[in-house]
């Protein structure tokens, strides 16, 4: 027998999708896709923060089956960049962030065995939001690694909650995820909100144009 006889190792394939919609309602996907786009912006100048949301996230090799796709995650300590997949074992850093958004269909396996994984995997910080208040009480929940298991946060007055990590507030506010940054006091933009900001500003600008013309005569 020859070298030319022995089978080939077969290639194993790690799918990127899992065939699943990206959200149950439009209100998640809205949420989802908001919360990634503020988080992208806000970590835009730090190189080695990578945000993710519904993205196929292996942690097993060799295990295709072992896979999650959180709702938007933050990973600290490798660089910025396209991916297909996210592999543990190729980037070696595990997310310090797991934001998922509550559903019908999710409920349950948010507060189980995903709350599990993510301990396991190390996150340090797991939040959990029903934006409609229909599954959770309460509706926005924060949980922290400590000593291998989760704590759950204590939240503010406001019901908002602190991300050490994030260095952002989190709350509630019509049915939508704020993120408030803790140094400044500021509300992140949605992507509709930085447009039309942008908008009120170019408007401004030709304002005050016409006004300068008709100072001048």
């Amino acid at each position: 027998m020859t070298i030319l006889d022995f089978p080939r190792p077969t290639k194993i394939k790690y799918p990127e999708s899992d065939g699943k919609p990206m959200a149950e309602t439009d209100t998640h996907r809205k949420l989802l896709m908001n919360t990634i786009a503020m988080l992208t912006d806000f970590f835009r100048d730090i190189i080695d923060v990578y945000i993710a949301g519904n993205l196929l996230f292996y942690y097993e090799e060799g295990d295709p089956s072992a896979s999650i796709a959180p709702d938007a995650f933050v990973v600290k300590g490798v660089p910025k960049g396209d991916r297909r997949t996210y592999k543990l074992w190729v980037e070696k850093h595990a997310p310090s962030v797991v934001i998922e958004f509550s559903s019908r269909s999710t409920r349950l396996e948010d507060t189980g065995n995903k709350k599990t994984l993510y301990a396991m995997l190390g996150v340090q910080e797991y939040f959990l939001c029903d934006p409609l208040g229909e599954y959770l009480v309460p509706p926005l929940q924060g949980f922290d690694l400590e000593r291998g298991d989760y704590v759950r946060m204590l939240p503010e007055s406001d019901g908002a909650l602190v991300s050490r990590e994030l260095g952002l507030r989190l709350r509630l506010e019509n049915h939508s995820l704020r993120l408030i940054d803790v140094k400044t006091g500021e509300a992140l933009l949605t992507p509709a909100e930085a447009q039309e900001k942008r908008r009120a500003a170019e408007a401004e600008v030709e304002r005050l144009r016409e006004e300068l013309k008709k100072f001048r005569g």
